[in-house]
C-alpha cells in the first residue's frame, strides 16, 4: 500500500490510523508548496488534486475518512466496527464533515495554512463566522462526550480520529476551547496514543 500525504489536516487522519494499526504502508510525501498535487500523474490518482490518496493494489482511494475506514477494515480492526456501532460511526463522520470540521478547519486555514503558504493575513470576517459556528457545534460535541471515553461506545474508532483532527493544532489555530472541558479531556485521552501525537513519518523531503 502507498499513502500519498502531506503534513496537513486531513492527511493526518489517514497517517495516524495507518501508524496506529502498524500497517505495511509506504508513505509518500507530496510537496504542496511546489504544486506536486497538481501534476498530471497526481490528477490521475485524484481529480480533486488533494491529499491524502491511498493506492492499495489495483484500487486508488481518495477522501481521508474513506481511507481511514479502508485501512481499519484491511487490518480487521474494530476502529471500523462490524456491528450496530458502524451506523453511529458513520453519523459522527458525516456530522464532522458537514458541521464541525468546516468551522474548526477555518481557524486552521486562517492561522496556520495562510502563513505557511504566504497567502496573506487571517481574515477577521471568516474567523468571526467560524467562531459562531464552532461554539454551536462544540457545544453539541461537549454534551455528547459527557460521561463517555470515546465518541461511540467505550472503544476508539475512526470517528474519534476524524472529529478530533483539529485539536492537536488548537493553540496555534486559536480554537476557542476554554469553555469545553469534556472536549479537552477527550483529546487528552487521544494524546496518550503515540500515533495520534506523531502521525507523520520523518519528512525528509519537507
Amino acid at each position: 500500500m502507498k499513502l500519498y500525504f502531506s503534513d496537513t489536516l486531513n492527511p493526518r487522519k489517514a497517517c495516524a490510523v495507518a501508524k496506529h494499526l502498524a500497517l505495511p504502508v509506504e508513505f509518500i510525501y507530496v510537496e504542496l508548496g511546489k504544486g506536486a498535487h497538481m501534476t498530471p500523474v497526481f490528477r490521475a490518482m485524484n481529480p480533486n488534486v488533494k491529499v491524502p490518496v491511498l493506492v492499495d493494489g489495483g484500487m486508488t482511494l481518495w477522501e481521508s475518512n474513506a481511507i481511514m475506514c479502508h485501512l481499519a477494515d484491511r487490518a480487521g480492526s474494530d476502529l471500523w466496527p462490524r456491528d450496530a456501532r458502524q451506523i453511529e460511526v458513520m453519523r459522527w463522520l458525516m456530522w464532522d464533515a458537514t458541521e464541525f470540521a468546516p468551522q474548526a478547519s477555518t481557524f486552521y486555514f486562517e492561522y496556520i495554512i495562510k502563513p505557511r503558504f504566504s497567502m496573506g493575513e487571517p481574515d477577521p470576517v471568516e474567523i468571526s463566522k467560524a467562531t459562531e459556528g464552532f461554539m454551536r457545534y462544540a457545544a453539541v460535541l461537549e454534551g455528547h462526550l459527557r460521561g463517555r471515553s470515546y465518541l461511540v461506545g467505550e472503544a476508539l474508532s475512526v470517528a474519534d480520529f476524524a472529529v478530533a483532527i483539529t485539536l492537536p493544532y488548537a493553540q496555534k489555530a486559536r480554537l476557542p476551547l476554554e469553555g469545553f472541558p469534556e472536549i479537552r479531556r477527550w483529546h487528552a485521552r487521544l494524546n496518550e496514543l503515540e500515533a495520534w501525537r506523531e502521525p507523520f513519518p520523518t519528512l525528509q523531503a519537507a
